[in-house]
């Protein structure tokens, strides 16, 4: 089954959260909220405007003291983050009933992970819609096979509608989406329906 989720623009976007709700309606799995240039009272705000019954499926990127109180479950931990926490806080965290998410971005890092993560995130696969000058590593051969792969991988960067079936032919678990969302806000819904529906015509 080949997943999708949403990753959060880094800065605010208005009628953000209604946006984000009509997603999770139009059955978005799981939301990643990683905003590095807010500050705690606008992510606050963000997650407040979002309908409690959606929350067990954002996963956050930061202000991690926000989860117990707004009973989010999903603790997605940036490169450097994961290096610099052990093991064992990894298995408290999991113990807890966290579901755990990282991000790599070179295919030998992936091979390292541990079961302790649920999925992970493989960048830049394809050329950056929301960062210029970002190019992809995924040549049209490019393949990850099984014994690559402890966990499952979801193909991000500038994954859209014309290319996600090429990325579940190089054998990801999902795909993570960002620039074809959040580029033009307006369109946000219809594009993810878009590749949703290139999915499941797959």
């Amino acid at each position: 089954m080949f997943s999708i989720v949403v990753i959060s623009n880094a800065t605010m976007v208005p009628d953000e959260a209604a946006i984000i709700q009509q997603l999770f309606e139009d059955g978005l799995e799981v939301f990643h909220l990683r905003k590095p240039e807010a500050d705690e009272q606008a992510v606050r705000l963000l997650i407040e405007a979002i309908p409690a019954v959606y929350h067990n499926r954002i996963a956050m990127h930061g202000f991690f003291h926000l989860m117990e109180e707004y009973k989010i479950h999903r603790w997605h931990f940036r490169e450097e983050h994961r290096q610099e926490t052990t093991k064992e806080e990894m298995m408290r965290l999991k113990n807890k009933g966290y579901t755990l998410s990282t991000s790599v971005h070179d295919l030998p890092t992936v091979q390292r992970l541990t079961s302790l993560f649920s999925y992970v995130f493989f960048s830049p696969v394809f050329d950056s819609i929301s960062k210029h000058h970002y190019k992809g590593v995924a040549a049209d051969d490019f393949y990850l096979e099984a014994e690559q792969k402890p966990v499952p991988v979801y193909a991000l960067g500038g994954v859209d509608a014309r290319n996600i079936r090429s990325a579940m032919a190089m054998n990801f678990d999902g795909a993570a989406l960002l620039g074809t969302i959040w580029k033009e806000p307006a369109n946000a819904v219809e594009n993810f329906k878009l590749c949703k529906q290139n999915v499941q015509t797959y």
